[in-house]
């Protein structure tokens, strides 16, 4: 069971300077950092190397769409990011500046995109509804929006051309998330043969990442943080993958937060990978016994956030406040375009 935390125990200090603003180039090439009885410093191309043949990384294959709009409410501009899907046509944004935004308003982005504003919430979220139908939509987002990127990367108002590119992985398949699954963005097709070609196995599930995985925790116990909830399907030929490789013995590898979170949503207790499409809000704090994950690759994650919390729930939160502490004193780049760590789980 999880444990009652303060959320100041997930807290460390990072040196802003070490908030990586571009990806490492190539991909592989990034640094990873193997948490295990032990700590070492390696690279994401020796993965290889680090796994084992039979083994089964899982990957998370949504499409970050370019959710980021800037426009005006009559003469006076702002901006809107969409985070989360109502229906075809409606979707809940986050708008700056919102204080004057009320239900009714028309906002316009471009001569033949608009949208308006059916409700409010506190904090900034507004529910937009487009006049475009789903299709539509997503071809005029493609030509007007900007990618989601997190507000610790620094971008001109409008990005930069790479972003596109740099801010989706090579196997992004199914539209719909507005942040990427970073830990899949190390990965290059090169890479990806030659763990083929090692004999370490792939898989897919698809979890259209919100922005809500950005929010700050404001509570201060952990109990207390209501978590986003967010959209996910895991298919059958994944289901079998990931069952077949824990009869094996091998060991199963979600690439990334998102898919250990719907891996361990979707398991039984007796450690079986079960259908499911649907919702996901799992919280995953120390105490939290996982079913599914034998190891995960992670990005470093922000103090006091619920990833932070769920890396620490995985390999123990002393050993990975220790392992942070190397990471900062060895310079390694964090967050979306930084570098990445392999996690053993903690042994129970």
């Amino acid at each position: 069971m999880p444990r009652f935390m303060k959320v100041s125990d997930f807290d460390f200090d990072l040196p802003p300077d070490l908030i990586a603003q571009k990806p490492a180039e190539p991909r592989g090439s990034a640094r990873l950092l193997h948490i295990g009885d032990t700590i070492g410093d390696c690279h994401v191309r020796d993965l290889p190397c680090l796994l084992s043949p039979g083994d089964l990384l899982v990957f998370n294959n949504t499409k970050v769409i370019p959710s980021r709009l800037r426009g005006k409410r009559g003469k006076a501009d702002l901006e809107v990011t969409l985070h989360k899907q109502e229906s075809a046509n409606t979707w809940w944004a986050f708008a700056r500046p919102a204080r004057k935004l009320t239900a009714g308003d028309k906002l316009n982005f471009a001569e033949e995109f608009s949208a308006d504003v059916v409700d409010k919430r506190i904090g900034g979220e507004v529910l937009l509804s487009f006049q475009q139908n789903d299709g539509d939509l997503v071809a005029l987002l493609q030509k007007y929006g900007i990618m989601p990127l997190p507000p610790y990367i620094k971008r001109p108002k409008a990005g930069i051309p790479s972003d596109p590119t740099d801010y989706q992985t090579v196997f992004a398949k199914n539209e719909g998330a507005v942040a990427a699954p970073t830990a899949g963005l190390h990965f290059s097709e090169t890479l990806l043969k030659t763990l083929k070609s090692a004999g370490i196995h792939t898989a897919f599930v698809t979890l259209h990442v919100g922005a809500g995985t950005f929010l700050p925790v404001k509570v201060e116990e952990t109990t207390d943080h209501q978590m986003h909830s967010e959209w996910g399907t895991i298919p059958a030929a994944t289901l079998k993958l990931v069952n077949d490789t824990r009869s094996a013995g091998a060991a199963v590898v979600p690439v990334g937060s998102t898919s250990l979170r719907l891996l361990e949503t979707a398991a039984d207790d007796t450690g079986i990978l079960r259908p499911f499409t649907g919702e996901t809000d799992i919280f995953m704090t120390p105490g939290h016994r996982f079913k599914i994950a034998d190891k995960m690759i992670t990005n470093f994650h922000l103090p006091r956030s619920t990833l932070f919390m769920l890396v620490a729930a995985f390999a123990g939160l002393d050993k990975m406040k220790s392992a942070y502490g190397h990471a900062i004193q060895n310079r390694y780049r964090f967050y979306s375009y930084g570098d990445a760590c392999l996690l053993e789980r903690e042994k129970t």
